[in-house]
């Protein structure tokens, strides 16, 4: 069933975090990895979630809601641009790590890694802390179009060892669409009976 997306709040600060009892899914990924791209692809809109060229533009948590699923998407600020303040970093890491360690609603998240590079050490960090949490993780290759299948095969080897074992990866892309339904699939599978994903 087709799904539309609408922004429902915007979190500056830990206190303003809503506690929703709807599942969640968190979109975390590096600053400029393509979170607003792949809202706006999800959702079919070009402009519900503002597209910037300046990393680290993103500051607050934002919550998206899918109808008629119910399901919210969550947008995390983006991690690991360093034009920003110590102060400013360290406030969205309080914010993120705060979200994802006291979110009973979270089911999972969404790891969004740019398919051209090989696994940087702020994701690989990510990824370390969410299975430290035991938090589901959803890896999402974005820019997908950019890879050659063989270059895709590559990525998918060397982030293998450093994923749960049935991390199943989704290879997406904003300007063709590749991925948008399989992901979809993916993300709603987390709201049926228990919540928990179904392969």
């Amino acid at each position: 069933m087709r799904q539309s997306l609408n922004l429902v709040v915007t979190a500056y600060e830990t206190q303003q975090l809503p506690a929703f009892d709807e599942p969640q899914i968190a979109l975390a990924g590096r600053s400029n990895v393509g979170k607003s791209t792949l809202i706006n692809t999800l959702a079919g809109r070009r402009k519900l979630a503002k597209i910037s060229s300046t990393p680290g533009k993103t500051r607050s948590v934002n919550f998206f809601q899918a109808q008629p699923s119910g399901l919210y998407l969550v947008d995390l600020p983006g991690y690991g641009y360093a034009r920003r303040s110590k102060k400013e970093r360290g406030h969205w890491g309080r914010l993120i790590e705060r979200y994802l360690s006291n979110t009973p609603a979270l089911r999972a998240t969404a790891l969004l890694i740019d398919s051209r590079h090989p696994p940087q050490t702020l994701d690989r960090d990510m990824a370390g802390f969410l299975m430290n949490q035991g938090i589901a993780i959803i890896p999402v290759f974005t820019k997908a179009d950019k890879c050659k299948q063989n270059e895709r095969a590559v990525r998918k080897r060397e982030w293998q060892p450093l994923l749960p074992p049935d991390s199943n990866p989704v290879f997406f892309s904003g300007k063709t669409g590749l991925g948008r339904e399989e992901l979809w699939e993916r993300l709603l599978s987390y709201t049926r009976e228990t919540g928990e994903a179904q392969d």
